[in-house]
């Protein structure tokens, strides 16, 4: 079985705690079940604030690696104005395109 953090109890004490002029934030937590992409849009609202997105933590699902490739194709963007909008390092999205978008 394949444990995940509690992304949402841990954004909502940290609004709570440390940023309570963020409240408005929760709203985008009340999702019944959050994406990747999710959790990234509330990191990066976060981040000028406190610095916790330290890509060498991340990890991504399969579904969110396929919509940031799809946004990607859809946006017409390179690998390195996919790295800039998300903060991917632009080798990361190359292997990605090759393994899901070349078998």
């Amino acid at each position: 079985m394949k444990k995940i953090p509690d992304y949402r109890k841990i954004y909502t004490d940290l609004i709570h705690k440390r940023f309570p002029e963020k409240s408005h934030l929760l709203a985008l937590l009340d999702k019944k079940e959050l994406t990747a992409l999710d959790i990234i849009d509330i990191d990066n609202r976060l981040s000028p604030l406190v610095q916790i997105d330290n890509p060498k933590f991340r990890s991504y699902d399969k579904k969110t690696i396929l919509k940031i490739l799809d946004y990607q194709k859809k946006n017409r963007y390179s690998n390195i104005e996919i790295e800039r909008e998300f903060g991917i390092s632009r080798n990361t999205i190359s292997k990605w395109r090759k393994m899901f978008l070349m078998k």
